[in-house]
């Protein structure tokens, strides 16, 4: 290989470990709760570069939030779907369940839920203003219902009640996640096995 050729890889890994440099200090910054971490200049002071930095990697802002999103679900990867035929239906719904509930307390998902407060509400809004944010959600979707879908392909289990169980855990699970982190007299495990009969009732 020519010099040219491995000073091009040598830049090229600089360039990627600059990117996920720059992926990782904006989560910290977004998961610390301040409704101001949301925005780009206080993030890239954060990262510790100019606001001019982080474009040249990321294009403008949408592009920036949209490659946070994308980070996430690729280090996030999948719930245990890889289940053997004959595991039972409660079991195959209270791992998912609790494996949501320990990862809504995680750094990604806190910093993303101070994201997404930030954003616009209404999915138009949302798509005109950050057209590559809001198509990295729609795919958050789309996986996550092909996650509950896999989860339970050898069951004969309605895929409509499939995909009506895929819409509402999410928010559930955020609600008891909210409750432990709030602090409460509630019994979460309580809550959790609560849940989890009710959602192993309906796809019976």
């Amino acid at each position: 290989m020519t010099d040219a050729g491995v000073a091009g890889r040598r830049s090229n890994k600089r360039g990627i470990a600059t990117r996920e440099s720059m992926l990782e200090s904006a989560l910290r910054s977004l998961a610390s709760g301040d409704p101001g971490a949301a925005s780009g200049n206080r993030i890239a002071k954060d990262i510790g570069a100019t606001w001019g930095t982080v474009k040249y990697q990321f294009g403008d802002i949408d592009g920036f939030w949209a490659a946070v999103l994308h980070h996430t679900a690729e280090r996030r990867g999948d719930f245990p779907v890889d289940v053997a035929a004959d595991t039972p239906l409660r079991q195959r719904v209270a791992a998912i369940v609790d494996n949501m509930y320990a990862g809504l307390t995680a750094t990604d998902s806190r910093a993303i839920e101070n994201l997404r407060a930030a954003l616009p509400r209404e999915r138009a809004e949302l798509e005109r203003q950050y057209p590559r944010t809001a198509a990295e959600f729609v795919a958050w979707g789309q996986d996550w219902l092909d996650t509950c879908r896999r989860a339970f392909a050898d069951l004969d289990v309605e895929p409509e009640r499939i995909a009506e169980v895929a819409a509402f855990l999410p928010g559930a699970m955020r609600g008891i996640t909210s409750e432990k982190q709030l602090g409460t007299y509630t019994d979460l495990e309580l809550a959790r096995r609560g849940l989890t009969n009710a959602i192993v009732a309906y796809l019976e």
